[in-house]
């Protein structure tokens, strides 16, 4: 792999809300920390998009993915029941600045991804069935604004643990047909659920084309089919980067991954061009394990 990966800091940010999370019994307030203590297990953006008049905004938070208490009691107020009012918010927030992501995150329907009779436009994770959730819309929001110099048209990306297809289909939206936006589940029941849900929605054609593909198997090994790739992005906590993605992972390409184990960082891993990896962390975040298909359906 070259030289020894080169590990850059900047002063992280604790976390909110989760892919599989749900908030403690109190609102969290976010802020730059240089010593960064342990991040909550969860917060919620409702804050944010509710601010009190005295507040001002404060967008320093993102979110991991590890469901534990109920969160619907905490989104009785100001709810966002429309996907492009959803869009809205997050940019009025500074979570979307880029443009090209507010206009795919639009063209997207979140709706048509979480089951039935689930409140869609909600900015909290949600159950979708097999101990697994579809993440919060800021999460999503921030990652494709992380990944976005590496999700441009005619480029590769690899979305690991891609649940119900949502961000899987984003990321074929903003590679189109010249591209290729591949999603590997290993619940084969979710796998076939999210091709149902690309089939309803504007990526359809892309599905249709083949330039987006949904697959059974262990994200840990990556898809090597259609590597190398522009972009990967895992949605669950890995205790290391797993070889296998770095592997797969394009010169010039860039992963999002939150690694550790009870505390995480969400990590963005830059491959250079001579092959060596530059690591930074993000923010700090609470995910659910990247683990086997039999452990997460055991309850990890």
């Amino acid at each position: 792999m070259g030289e020894p990966a080169r590990i850059r800091m900047k002063p992280s940010m604790v976390a909110s809300g989760c892919r599989y999370c749900a908030p403690l019994k109190q609102l969290l307030n976010f802020s730059p920390l240089h010593r960064r203590p342990p991040p909550p297990l969860v917060g919620t953006l409702s804050a944010h998009l509710n601010p009190s008049p005295s507040s001002s905004p404060n967008t320093s938070f993102c979110t991991g993915n590890f469901l534990l208490l109920p969160m619907e009691q905490f989104w009785t107020r100001g709810r966002i029941d429309k996907n492009k009012a959803l869009i809205e918010n997050l940019r009025k927030y500074g979570v979307i600045r880029s443009s090209k992501v507010a206009e795919v995150l639009e063209s997207v329907d979140r709706g048509l991804f979480v089951p039935d009779g689930i409140p869609a436009y909600v900015d909290s994770p949600t159950q979708i069935g097999y101990n697994a959730t579809i993440s919060a819309p800021h999460m999503h929001a921030m990652c494709l604004e992380l990944l976005e110099k590496n999700l441009q048209p005619g480029m590769h990306a690899l979305d690991v643990g891609s649940g119900t297809g949502y961000l899987t289909a984003c990321f074929a939206m903003m590679v189109g047909p010249q591209g290729c936006a591949v999603g590997v589940e290993h619940i084969p029941e979710l796998v076939t659920t999210s091709i149902n849900n690309i089939q309803k929605s504007q990526a359809a054609p892309l599905l249709k084309g083949g330039s987006l593909s949904v697959h059974v198997g262990d994200g840990r090994l990556g898809w090597p089919e259609f590597a190398p790739y522009d972009a990967i992005h895992v949605g669950a906590a890995a205790a290391e980067i797993p070889q296998q993605l770095i592997d797969q992972l394009k010169p010039s390409g860039r992963m999002v991954i939150p690694v550790g184990n009870l505390f995480q960082d969400l990590k963005v891993v830059d491959k250079n061009l001579d092959g060596s990896i530059s690591v930074r962390t993000e923010t700090s975040v609470r995910y659910v394990p990247l683990t086997s298909r039999e452990d997460q359906l055991r309850g990890y």
